[in-house]
């Protein structure tokens, strides 16, 4: 198998996804740059060979691992919104849904954050394909007439610009607001804005 190829089998499967985990919980914590491919297979309890089964380098579990966690967040979105009702439904329960996933996976903002610098290109994808869905489900909405007409691709970064914020104070600044006190407040402020 060549690097970065998908598992043909279970065992490997699992094996590429022990790699990816560790190299979540190592590099953030201790970063990209003091993380090393002896460490990341250290904490997936592999030997340092069969890290090159599943990826060339460094870099390469690094882009992976922005792209893997970015998958498995819209996942947890998909399962959050899966029976909201409508769309304003749907962003409170995504909101939720987006708080739970970062507070389980608290590394998540070092790690997207240092993409900025180790990998550009993988930070822009990572926004860009919450961005898309995200346009897409607010211009259906406008046209289904659930929502008030607007601008979808403003729309979506602010409201990803919401959630991203919040995640951080609750992650990264460990601000211990109860997760539906804070989705009230930001769905109030979604639903109704700033006008008295």
């Amino acid at each position: 198998m060549e690097a970065n190829a998908t598992p043909k089998t279970a065992r490997g499967e699992a094996t590429r996804r022990a790699i990816l985990s560790a190299a979540e919980q190592v590099i953030g914590e201790r970063g990209f740059n003091d993380a090393s491919i002896t460490d990341i297979t250290r904490e997936a309890g592999v030997a340092q060979g069969t890290f090159y089964i599943y990826f060339k380098s460094k870099d390469e579990v690094f882009a992976e691992l922005v792209v893997d966690m970015g998958r498995l967040l819209r996942e947890a979105l998909n399962a959050a919104t899966a029976e909201a009702a409508d769309r304003l439904s749907a962003e409170k329960e995504g909101l939720r849904g987006f708080l739970t996933f970062v507070s389980a996976h608290p590394n998540l903002y070092r790690i997207i954050q240092e993409a900025l610098f180790v990998n550009p290109d993988a930070y822009r994808a990572y926004f860009e394909s919450f961005a898309d869905g995200y346009r897409e489900a607010l211009a259906a909405a406008d046209a289904a007439g659930e929502i008030r007409p607007g601008d979808p691709d403003v729309r979506a970064w602010m409201l990803m610009g919401i959630a991203k914020t919040l995640g951080e104070r609750a992650v990264v600044w460990g601000d211990t607001t109860p997760i539906d006190a804070v989705v009230d407040a930001a769905h109030d402020m979604i639903v109704n804005g700033l006008r008295r």
